[in-house]
């Protein structure tokens, strides 16, 4: 029924009764409405202000959750950190030192990942945690890689033990009783021309000219340089005993193998000489492992009693033997 509406008429003095227009009454319902709806919006701000609403406990639960199963992850992932650090340890400790092999080390493996791997997460609400816990993971990765390659590694060694041995450079590659002036030590050392630290990487043996260089272990002769010049290693031999292991034999005068020539530990290849940059007639004795230069002092203990290894390692010094 449409609503009726009394209005006064001045000229007959009467009241006349006049029906709302439909768009009025349309205006006024939809003014009802929107009051009430804007209501109802601020009663339920104020209530989920100061009270849970079933949605949102439930957001807040499975947030709660999402933490706790990412901090499980961690303390998961540590407790894998330890095994693995556990493993390490006897791979470095027992396995290699009964076959008598260097630690392996490869590049990287210790290095974090660049950040652009994680920026994806950045702008997420638990990136904190979430990087964190990739970092544990892809540190956790390299190092199971590492472990993997070395037991690959020690595998290979067991099966050839004997081989192995009889490969290992652990004698001397002179005789020791024709030593002058003991050992021009591995490592850092200052340069007698340059006046600054560089890295040494063998030993220097001093010697007389024409003296014998014999083989370290057995092996295959890799390269036989001849170089006679005033400069770097001068004439120079380099044998691959294979198991990773390489030797150097540097500032030659005279070379009795050549490349591709087998050879066994003890043989005679070669005259210490003083080519190459050497202020005196030497023989530089380098030991490589898996690409890496290792200090030759440590393999020659193996025929040497505690007492002449300490003697040994007091009389290492700075070499001035060498010009580069």
């Amino acid at each position: 029924m449409a609503k009726k509406e009394h209005r006064f008429n001045p000229q007959t003095l009467t009241y006349e009764v006049i029906t709302a227009p439909f768009r009025l009454r349309t205006y006024r319902l939809l003014r009802k409405i929107l009051i009430g709806f804007i209501l109802i919006s601020v009663a339920n701000v104020l209530f989920s202000y100061f009270f849970y609403t079933p949605k949102l406990y439930r957001i807040n639960r499975a947030s709660r959750e999402l933490v706790m199963e990412y901090r499980i992850m961690q303390d998961r992932l540590k407790a894998s950190e330890r095994k693995i650090a556990e493993i390490r340890h006897r791979d470095q400790s027992v396995y290699r030192a009964l076959f008598s092999t260097d630690t392996l080390s490869l590049d990287g493996i210790y290095t974090e990942y660049p950040s652009e791997k994680y920026r994806p997460m950045a702008d997420d609400s638990y990136s904190s945690l979430m990087i964190g816990t990739w970092k544990q993971m892809d540190a956790l990765a390299r190092q199971l890689y590492l472990e993997s390659v070395s037991f690959d590694q020690l595998q290979i060694l067991a099966k050839n033990k004997e081989k192995l041995s009889s490969a290992i450079p652990a004698t001397w590659p002179i005789d020791r009783n024709k030593l002058r002036n003991g050992i021009g030590a591995f490592g850092m050392r200052r340069h007698p021309i340059y006046g600054r630290y560089i890295m040494h990487k063998g030993i220097d043996l001093a010697c007389n000219v024409g003296d014998a260089v014999y083989a370290t272990g057995d092996g295959v002769v890799e390269k036989v340089d001849l170089n006679r010049a005033r400069h770097g290693y001068g004439t120079f031999v380099i044998i691959n005993h294979e198991f990773g292991y390489k030797t150097r034999y540097a500032h030659l005068n005279k070379v009795f193998v050549k490349p591709g020539d087998p050879v066994v530990r003890g043989q005679l290849i070669a005259e210490a000489g003083r080519t190459g940059g050497v202020t005196g007639p030497h023989l530089h004795y380098e030991v490589m492992y898996m690409g890496q230069v290792v200090n030759p002092i440590n393999y020659f203990n193996k025929d040497m009693t505690a007492e002449e290894y300490n003697k040994l390692m007091e009389e290492m010094h700075e070499t001035t033997m060498e010009t580069d």
